[in-house]
Protein backbone atom coordinates (compact mmCIF):
# COMPACT_ATOMS: atom_id res chain seq x y z
CA UNK A 1 0.00 0.00 0.00
CA UNK A 2 1.15 3.93 -0.39
CA UNK A 3 1.47 5.47 3.15
CA UNK A 4 0.79 9.46 3.64
CA UNK A 5 2.29 10.69 6.96
CA UNK A 6 1.09 13.97 8.23
CA UNK A 7 3.75 15.50 10.34
CA UNK A 8 7.05 13.31 10.49
CA UNK A 9 8.63 14.28 14.49
CA UNK A 10 9.40 11.39 16.33
CA UNK A 11 6.18 9.13 15.72
CA UNK A 12 5.57 10.27 12.54
CA UNK A 13 9.18 9.64 10.98
CA UNK A 14 9.75 6.77 13.25
CA UNK A 15 6.51 5.06 11.69
CA UNK A 16 8.13 6.08 7.89
CA UNK A 17 11.30 4.60 8.69
CA UNK A 18 9.39 1.20 10.10
CA UNK A 19 7.32 0.88 7.05
CA UNK A 20 9.86 1.39 4.81
CA UNK A 21 12.14 -1.51 6.87
CA UNK A 22 9.65 -3.89 6.71
CA UNK A 23 8.65 -3.05 3.18
CA UNK A 24 5.06 -2.72 4.27
CA UNK A 25 4.54 0.64 1.77
CA UNK A 26 5.78 0.42 -1.84
CA UNK A 27 5.77 4.51 -1.41
CA UNK A 28 5.76 6.69 1.62
CA UNK A 29 4.80 10.43 1.02
CA UNK A 30 5.35 13.40 4.26
CA UNK A 31 3.11 16.43 4.38
CA UNK A 32 4.87 18.90 6.30
CA UNK A 33 4.60 22.21 7.55
CA UNK A 34 7.22 24.11 5.81
CA UNK A 35 10.60 24.56 3.30
CA UNK A 36 13.20 24.06 5.70
CA UNK A 37 11.45 20.84 7.57
CA UNK A 38 10.83 19.43 4.30
CA UNK A 39 14.40 19.80 3.34
CA UNK A 40 15.26 18.07 6.80
CA UNK A 41 12.52 15.23 6.10
CA UNK A 42 14.18 14.54 2.56
CA UNK A 43 17.87 14.97 3.86
CA UNK A 44 17.04 11.99 6.57
CA UNK A 45 15.34 9.72 3.33
CA UNK A 46 12.27 9.73 5.87
CA UNK A 47 10.21 9.23 3.17
CA UNK A 48 10.07 8.68 -0.56
CA UNK A 49 8.07 12.45 -1.33
CA UNK A 50 7.18 15.48 -0.30
CA UNK A 51 3.79 16.33 -1.11
CA UNK A 52 0.74 18.85 -0.53
CA UNK A 53 -2.09 17.43 1.28
CA UNK A 54 -3.97 17.53 -1.51
CA UNK A 55 -2.13 14.89 -3.24
CA UNK A 56 -1.07 13.01 0.24
CA UNK A 57 -5.03 12.38 0.47
CA UNK A 58 -5.50 11.54 -3.55
CA UNK A 59 -2.23 8.55 -3.97
CA UNK A 60 -2.76 7.88 -0.02
CA UNK A 61 -4.03 4.42 1.32
CA UNK A 62 -3.33 4.91 4.53
CA UNK A 63 -3.06 8.74 5.78
CA UNK A 64 -1.53 8.80 9.00
CA UNK A 65 -1.97 12.04 11.57
CA UNK A 66 1.30 11.84 13.55
CA UNK A 67 0.81 15.74 14.62
CA UNK A 68 -0.39 16.94 18.32
CA UNK A 69 -3.58 15.93 19.34
CA UNK A 70 -5.46 19.71 18.95
CA UNK A 71 -3.75 19.79 15.20
CA UNK A 72 -5.55 16.61 14.84
CA UNK A 73 -8.87 18.06 15.85
CA UNK A 74 -7.68 21.12 13.34
CA UNK A 75 -6.79 19.14 10.58
CA UNK A 76 -9.47 16.35 10.71
CA UNK A 77 -12.28 18.69 8.46
CA UNK A 78 -9.50 18.66 5.55
CA UNK A 79 -9.94 14.64 5.55
CA UNK A 80 -14.18 14.60 4.73
CA UNK A 81 -13.28 14.03 1.05
CA UNK A 82 -10.95 11.29 1.19
CA UNK A 83 -12.02 7.79 -0.62
CA UNK A 84 -14.00 4.94 1.52
CA UNK A 85 -11.27 2.84 0.86
CA UNK A 86 -8.54 5.28 2.07
CA UNK A 87 -7.92 4.17 6.02
CA UNK A 88 -7.09 7.63 8.01
CA UNK A 89 -5.22 6.83 11.44
CA UNK A 90 -4.05 9.09 13.81
CA UNK A 91 -1.40 8.62 16.83
CA UNK A 92 -2.45 11.00 19.18
CA UNK A 93 -1.63 10.60 23.31
CA UNK A 94 -5.67 11.28 23.62
CA UNK A 95 -8.70 9.26 22.36
CA UNK A 96 -11.92 10.31 23.77
CA UNK A 97 -11.92 14.10 22.43
CA UNK A 98 -10.64 12.99 18.67
CA UNK A 99 -13.14 10.21 18.48
CA UNK A 100 -15.73 12.56 19.29
CA UNK A 101 -14.72 15.19 17.05
CA UNK A 102 -14.59 12.85 14.06
CA UNK A 103 -17.12 13.08 12.10
CA UNK A 104 -19.37 10.59 10.82
CA UNK A 105 -18.70 10.94 7.00
CA UNK A 106 -15.16 9.40 8.14
CA UNK A 107 -15.58 8.00 11.12
CA UNK A 108 -15.71 4.51 9.76
CA UNK A 109 -12.38 5.09 8.12
CA UNK A 110 -10.90 6.68 11.04
CA UNK A 111 -9.12 4.23 13.67
CA UNK A 112 -7.83 5.87 16.57
CA UNK A 113 -4.63 4.23 18.35
CA UNK A 114 -2.23 5.68 20.30
CA UNK A 115 1.53 3.79 20.30
CA UNK A 116 2.58 4.16 24.04
CA UNK A 117 6.08 5.05 23.63
CA UNK A 118 8.10 8.20 23.09
CA UNK A 119 10.77 10.26 23.96
CA UNK A 120 11.73 13.68 24.95
CA UNK A 121 12.47 14.75 21.69
CA UNK A 122 10.70 16.48 18.71
CA UNK A 123 11.28 16.71 15.15
CA UNK A 124 12.36 15.06 11.87
CA UNK A 125 15.81 14.05 13.71
CA UNK A 126 14.08 12.46 16.89
CA UNK A 127 12.89 9.41 14.21
CA UNK A 128 14.38 6.37 15.43
CA UNK A 129 14.92 2.97 14.14
CA UNK A 130 13.26 -0.33 15.69
CA UNK A 131 11.07 3.02 17.69
CA UNK A 132 7.50 0.60 17.61
CA UNK A 133 9.04 -2.93 17.98
CA UNK A 134 8.41 -4.36 21.18
CA UNK A 135 5.60 -1.73 22.66
CA UNK A 136 2.30 -1.63 23.21
CA UNK A 137 -0.20 0.20 21.08
CA UNK A 138 -3.79 0.70 22.41
CA UNK A 139 -6.49 0.91 18.70
CA UNK A 140 -9.91 2.42 20.66
CA UNK A 141 -13.82 1.71 19.80
CA UNK A 142 -12.75 -0.33 16.71
CA UNK A 143 -16.39 -1.54 16.57
CA UNK A 144 -17.23 2.42 14.90
CA UNK A 145 -14.77 1.04 12.04
CA UNK A 146 -15.25 -0.66 8.65
CA UNK A 147 -13.78 -4.14 8.75
CA UNK A 148 -10.82 -3.23 6.03
CA UNK A 149 -10.02 -0.64 7.87
CA UNK A 150 -9.47 -2.31 11.20
CA UNK A 151 -7.40 -5.28 9.31
CA UNK A 152 -5.26 -2.88 7.92
CA UNK A 153 -4.42 -0.89 11.18
CA UNK A 154 -4.27 -4.03 12.75
CA UNK A 155 -1.65 -5.69 9.99
CA UNK A 156 0.66 -2.47 10.05
CA UNK A 157 1.18 -2.86 14.17
CA UNK A 158 1.43 -6.30 13.81
CA UNK A 159 4.20 -6.36 10.99
CA UNK A 160 6.29 -3.38 12.57
CA UNK A 161 6.67 -5.71 15.86
CA UNK A 162 4.25 -4.12 17.84
CA UNK A 163 1.62 -5.71 20.77
CA UNK A 164 -2.30 -4.79 20.30
CA UNK A 165 -4.40 -3.40 22.92
CA UNK A 166 -8.31 -2.79 22.05
CA UNK A 167 -9.68 -0.24 24.08
CA UNK A 168 -12.61 2.11 25.25
CA UNK A 169 -11.35 5.76 24.33
CA UNK A 170 -12.98 6.96 27.34
CA UNK A 171 -10.95 4.11 29.49
CA UNK A 172 -7.44 4.47 27.31
CA UNK A 173 -7.61 8.41 28.60
CA UNK A 174 -8.07 7.43 32.12
CA UNK A 175 -4.83 5.07 31.97
CA UNK A 176 -2.70 7.25 29.62
CA UNK A 177 -3.28 10.51 32.51
CA UNK A 178 -1.65 7.43 35.13
CA UNK A 179 0.58 6.12 33.00
CA UNK A 180 2.23 8.96 31.46
CA UNK A 181 0.43 12.21 31.51
CA UNK A 182 0.80 12.72 35.15
CA UNK A 183 4.22 11.85 35.53
CA UNK A 184 4.79 14.78 32.78
CA UNK A 185 2.91 16.80 35.09
CA UNK A 186 5.05 15.93 37.84
CA UNK A 187 8.19 16.08 35.92
CA UNK A 188 7.35 19.57 34.75
CA UNK A 189 6.97 20.80 38.33
CA UNK A 190 10.15 19.03 39.58
CA UNK A 191 12.62 20.92 37.00
CA UNK A 192 10.04 23.85 37.80
CA UNK A 193 10.92 23.40 41.42
CA UNK A 194 14.40 22.57 41.13
CA UNK A 195 15.29 25.88 38.52
CA UNK A 196 13.22 28.29 41.27
CA UNK A 197 15.68 27.05 44.30
CA UNK A 198 18.75 26.05 42.67
CA UNK A 199 21.51 28.00 40.81
CA UNK A 200 22.41 26.65 37.22
CA UNK A 201 25.99 25.98 38.28
CA UNK A 202 24.89 23.85 41.30
CA UNK A 203 22.67 21.86 39.17
CA UNK A 204 25.55 20.73 36.31
CA UNK A 205 27.89 20.01 39.64
CA UNK A 206 25.24 17.79 41.75
CA UNK A 207 22.34 16.80 40.07
CA UNK A 208 22.64 12.95 40.27
CA UNK A 209 21.00 10.44 38.30
CA UNK A 210 17.37 9.81 40.36
CA UNK A 211 16.59 14.25 39.45
CA UNK A 212 17.87 13.08 35.85
CA UNK A 213 15.81 10.31 35.15
CA UNK A 214 12.44 11.61 36.73
CA UNK A 215 13.44 15.29 34.97
CA UNK A 216 14.11 13.93 31.58
CA UNK A 217 10.42 14.41 29.87
CA UNK A 218 10.43 17.76 31.37
CA UNK A 219 12.37 18.49 28.25
CA UNK A 220 9.24 17.62 26.33
CA UNK A 221 7.52 19.83 24.11
CA UNK A 222 5.58 22.55 26.09
CA UNK A 223 2.93 23.08 23.03
CA UNK A 224 2.42 19.18 22.46
CA UNK A 225 1.94 19.04 26.33
CA UNK A 226 -0.21 21.86 26.85
CA UNK A 227 -2.35 20.57 24.13
CA UNK A 228 -2.73 16.92 26.01
CA UNK A 229 -3.31 18.12 29.53
CA UNK A 230 -6.32 20.49 27.99
CA UNK A 231 -7.82 17.14 26.15
CA UNK A 232 -7.81 15.08 29.09
CA UNK A 233 -8.14 17.74 31.73
CA UNK A 234 -10.48 16.13 34.17
CA UNK A 235 -8.68 13.01 34.45
CA UNK A 236 -5.37 14.72 34.88
CA UNK A 237 -6.89 16.73 37.54
CA UNK A 238 -8.33 13.94 39.32
CA UNK A 239 -4.69 12.38 39.53
CA UNK A 240 -3.64 15.16 41.24
CA UNK A 241 -5.79 15.42 43.52
CA UNK A 242 -4.94 11.37 44.19
CA UNK A 243 -1.11 12.30 43.88
CA UNK A 244 -1.44 15.35 46.41
CA UNK A 245 -2.72 12.80 48.78
CA UNK A 246 0.32 10.73 49.08
CA UNK A 247 2.41 13.69 48.69
CA UNK A 248 0.43 14.69 51.86
CA UNK A 249 0.52 11.01 53.57
CA UNK A 250 4.74 10.67 53.10
CA UNK A 251 4.56 14.66 54.22
CA UNK A 252 2.67 13.57 57.56
CA UNK A 253 5.06 10.75 58.27
CA UNK A 254 8.23 12.20 57.82
CA UNK A 255 7.03 15.66 60.00
CA UNK A 256 5.73 13.10 62.51
CA UNK A 257 8.92 11.01 62.57
CA UNK A 258 6.88 7.69 61.96
CA UNK A 259 9.79 6.11 60.31
CA UNK A 260 8.81 2.53 60.14
CA UNK A 261 5.80 3.88 58.92
CA UNK A 262 7.35 5.15 56.24
CA UNK A 263 9.63 2.33 55.56
CA UNK A 264 6.55 0.30 54.71
CA UNK A 265 4.95 2.91 52.44
CA UNK A 266 8.40 3.12 50.61
CA UNK A 267 8.31 -0.80 50.14
CA UNK A 268 4.89 -0.83 49.16
CA UNK A 269 5.87 1.74 45.82
CA UNK A 270 8.97 -0.77 45.70
CA UNK A 271 6.35 -3.27 44.36
CA UNK A 272 5.99 -1.92 41.33
CA UNK A 273 9.24 -3.15 39.97
CA UNK A 274 7.73 -6.69 40.19
CA UNK A 275 4.59 -5.72 37.63
CA UNK A 276 7.48 -3.79 35.60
Amino acid sequence: MTVGIIGLGLMGGSLAKAVKKYGIAKKVYGCVRNEAQKKEVLDLHLVDEVVDIETLKKESDLIVLAVPVDTIINFIPQLLDVDNETTIMDLGSTKEFIVKNVPTEIRKNFIAAHPMVGTEKNGPKAAIDDFYEGHTVVLCNLEDNESHHVKKALNLFQEIGMRIVKMDAKEHDVHACYMSHLPHAISFSLANTVMSHEDPKSIIALAAGGFKDMSRVAKSSPNMWTDIFKQNKDNLLDSMDLFQNHMNIVRELIENEKYDELAKWMGKANTLHEIL
